[in-house]
C-alpha cells in the first residue's frame, strides 16, 4: 500500500511554485521524494525557494513570467533542456484582478486569461513529448491544472476575469483529458477554496474577518498547506492512475455542501 502513493524519483514541474499554493504543493512533492522544478516570475525568488526546499530533497528554480504564449514556449524549451521526461505538470501559476463591476477595466481580461488559461494549454502542448516519455499504461503521466472554487460557485469577490478564467480551465481540462487519454496522460483539476496566501492578504491579518470566513466553511477553517499538498501527492501517484477528467474541490465543503 505504501508503494501505491510513492512518487519518489518522479520529475514534476510546478509553475508558480515559489510562493503561495504553488509553494505548498511543491514542498509537499519534494518532501515525498519527487524531483521538482519550480517557476516564478522572479528568477531570484525561484532560486531562493528551490534552495530552501532542497533541504528536503531535489528542487530547482526557473525564472518564467507566463504572461504570454511565447514565455510558456520558452519555459517548455528550458525544461526540455534540463530533463528528458516529465511525469507530472502542475499548472499553478495564476493571476487575478479585483474591482467593482462599474470600474472593472478591459485590460484585466487579456492578462488574466493568458496566464490562467492560455499558458497552461501551451505548456501541455509543448511539453507533451516529455509527458509521453514519462507515461506508462500502469502509471500515466499527469497534468494537474489548478482551478478555483470561484470557477464553480459564485463568490462575491469582484474578480470577474479570474472567475471566468477558472471556469474555463475547468472545462479545458476535461477536453484535454479526453484528447490525451490515448497517450496515457491523465488530466485532472484541483479547485482550491480559501488558503492563507497573498490573495487572502486583506483577510489573513484581520482576526474578525478571518473568523467570519471560517464560519462560512462547513469544516470551520481555511485550508492548511498539508490539505493541498496531500491531494497533489495523491494525484501524482499511482493511486490515482485510473482518474482523468476529474474536478476535485479542496475547499472545506464550501462548494459541495451548498
Amino acid at each position: 500500500m505504501t508503494g501505491l502513493f510513492d512518487i519518489s524519483g518522479k520529475t514534476i514541474l510546478v509553475t508558480g511554485g515559489a510562493t503561495g499554493l504553488g509553494r505548498m504543493m511543491a514542498e509537499g512533492l519534494v518532501r515525498a521524494g519527487a524531483d521538482v522544478l519550480v517557476t516564478s516570475r522572479n528568477a531570484d525568488a525561484a532560486g531562493d525557494a528551490a534552495r530552501e526546499m532542497s533541504a528536503w530533497g531535489r528542487c530547482e528554480g526557473i525564472g518564467a513570467n507566463l504572461s504570454s504564449a511565447e514565455a510558456a514556449t520558452a519555459l517548455a524549451a528550458e525544461v526540455k533542456a534540463r530533463r528528458k521526461q516529465l511525469h507530472v505538470l502542475v499548472n499553478n501559476a495564476g493571476r487575478t484582478w479585483g474591482a467593482p463591476l462599474e470600474s472593472f477595466p478591459d485590460s484585466a481580461w487579456n492578462s488574466v486569461m493568458t496566464v490562467n488559461v492560455q499558458a497552461p494549454f501551451t505548456l501541455v502542448r509543448d511539453l507533451l513529448p516529455l509527458l509521453r516519455e514519462g507515461a506508462t499504461e500502469a502509471d500515466p503521466a499527469r497534468v494537474l491544472n489548478v482551478g478555483s472554487m470561484a470557477g464553480m460557485v459564485v463568490e462575491r469577490i469582484n474578480a470577474y476575469s479570474y472567475a471566468a478564467s477558472k471556469a474555463a480551465i475547468h472545462h479545458l481540462s476535461k477536453v484535454m483529458a479526453a484528447d490525451l487519454a490515448g497517450d496515457n496522460v491523465a488530466v485532472n483539476t484541483i479547485a482550491p477554496g480559501y488558503f492563507p496566501t497573498r490573495m487572502m492578504a486583506h483577510i489573513r491579518d484581520d482576526d474578525e474577518k478571518l473568523a467570519e470566513l471560517a464560519g462560512r466553511v462547513p469544516l470551520g477553517r481555511v485550508g492548511h498547506p498539508d490539505d493541498i499538498a496531500g491531494l497533489c501527492v495523491f494525484l501524482a501517484s499511482r493511486a490515482s492512475a485510473y482518474m482523468t477528467g476529474a474536478l476535485i474541490p479542496v475547499d472545506g465543503g464550501l462548494s459541495g455542501c451548498r
